[in-house]
């Protein structure tokens, strides 16, 4: 063997188990058994798991996309950071730029991956013009390794094509793929903010006020129908509601292919947030909820409804965000969790009792690997795997502090608080990738992640 990692707790999402491990080429060659290598990793007393599959992240360059959005991090930062908090692939959205086509943006990406990535990585397509020729390319990427699509109802185009984005649907659904759906009503929202402003109430604290929960309740119903009608599988990203998941919760209950995703901020924060002096760097999309909304989804983690857990990674320069000239209804959306998403989600879900360590390896790696058509290769510890590990210590105490991680968002939403269970060693395809708590994998290390059709959960 190449490497050896010696006598760790090895967690999948169906098995916990004591056994070494051995690679040899990048792979998994033998779990359990006798074994011996060249170099050897102790993880006695610590946990094995596979590497976390992030398949929400935003790494386009600034200016790309239809806001001309300008999130700091790019692929060298953000892979870093993804690679420090125990995350060895990463899905990035790829927005296409002004008068780009969709081929184009995916090509663009492709390259810049490969020559900036620390880490492997695939691509979401996002479709923001549904026309017969983008459909068309958005097929033939879809059978050629980039099966999914990313559609926003956030935006009023949405509302200008539907039967476009219907049509784009039924053919990505029929090619293998699935549909990546921000539920948002544009129409709800704008007229939110048009009574917002007419009252003079544009503060930060208004911020869940211009994007209620009935704009994301009523686009998740449209995004159910959608899957519904066009049979292809559906994943609501960024789902933050109670109301929402039960729409949800109502289309798998009718049989349609209904993913849900949530993210960490919907899990650790709430809408109080808003309140505070600097509340506007708390600004995404959707904004933060009740309590009430957190219990839920912690709930339909633990209980199914809920498939995956991702970061939806797009930070800001803390400046940026707090931008006086922004209003509740013009704030910048975004921030920086790669590098602590697993550590959280390990703290207050599997050291609390709220989920399992399978269940939590489950929606962090092996669904999103199933989902986006990266499982077995990625999602697991098993012979022919890549061998992504991370090797987590589970009494390992830190304090946040965004301003020394990775990112170049330079600050957390989580900044102070103290958070137990972190990454100690990260392997990627059997090198050591982190280690002491020092990135190693240069710029281009990465690769674009070979992708099949979506896989049922």
């Amino acid at each position: 063997m190449d490497l050896v990692v010696r006598g760790g707790t090895v967690v999948t999402a169906g098995s916990v188990q004591v056994a070494d491990i051995g690679v040899e080429n990048g792979m998994i060659a033998q779990v359990g058994g006798p074994m011996t290598a060249a170099t050897e990793i102790d993880a006695t007393g610590r946990f094995v798991l596979p590497g976390g599959v992030d398949g929400h992240v935003h790494l386009t360059p600034a200016g790309t996309g239809p806001h001309s959005w300008r999130w700091i991090d790019d692929f060298p930062a953000g892979t870093a950071a993804a690679l420090a908090g125990g995350i060895t692939t990463v899905g990035n959205m790829c927005h296409p730029g002004s008068g780009e086509s969709v081929a184009d943006a995916i090509a663009r990406d492709v390259a810049l991956g490969s020559a900036t990535s620390r880490c492997d990585f695939f691509l979401h397509p996002v479709l923001m013009n549904p026309v017969p020729e983008e459909i068309d390319a958005l097929e033939s990427l879809v059978r050629n390794g980039h099966p999914s699509v990313k559609i926003f109802l956030s935006f009023r185009r949405f509302d200008h094509n539907v039967e476009g984005y219907l049509e784009a649907m039924r053919r990505v659904g029929a090619a293998g793929g699935l549909a990546l759906l921000h539920c948002e009503d544009v129409a709800v929202m704008e007229c939110c903010c048009g009574m917002l402003r007419a009252e003079g109430r544009t503060d930060a604290r208004h911020f869940p006020e211009a994007r209620p929960v009935a704009a994301e309740r009523s686009a998740t119903e449209r995004a159910v129908t959608m899957g519904e009608v066009t049979g292809c599988p559906v994943y609501v990203v960024h789902l933050s509601s109670a109301e929402a998941l039960d729409r949800c919760r109502a289309g798998q209950a009718r049989g349609v292919a209904v993913h849900v995703e949530t993210r960490p901020i919907y899990l650790f924060l709430t809408r109080e947030r808003f309140d505070e002096q600097d509340g506007a760097k708390y600004a995404g999309a959707p904004p933060l909820r009740d309590p009430a909304d957190v219990d839920a989804l912690w709930a339909a983690i633990r209980q199914g409804t809920v498939a995956t857990v991702a970061t939806d990674h797009a930070p800001w320069a803390l400046a940026d965000k707090l931008d006086p000239s922004l209003d509740a209804t013009s704030l910048r959306l975004g921030m920086a969790e790669l590098e602590t998403m697993l550590p959280m989600l390990w703290w207050a879900g599997v050291r609390t009792g709220r989920m399992s360590m399978s269940r939590f390896v489950e929606v962090t790696s092996t669904n999103p690997a199933k989902l986006f058509g990266l499982y077995p290769r990625k999602g697991t510890i098993a012979v022919g795997a890549d061998a992504d590990l991370v090797i987590w210590d589970d009494t390992a105490t830190r304090r946040i502090d965004g301003s020394t991680m990775h990112s170049l968002a330079g600050w957390s939403p989580y900044d102070g608080w103290e958070v137990t269970g972190w990454p100690r060693t990260v392997i990627t395809r059997g090198e050591i990738a982190v280690a002491d708590g020092r990135v190693r994998n240069d710029a281009g290390w990465g690769r674009l992640a070979a992708r099949t059709a979506t896989e049922a959960l």
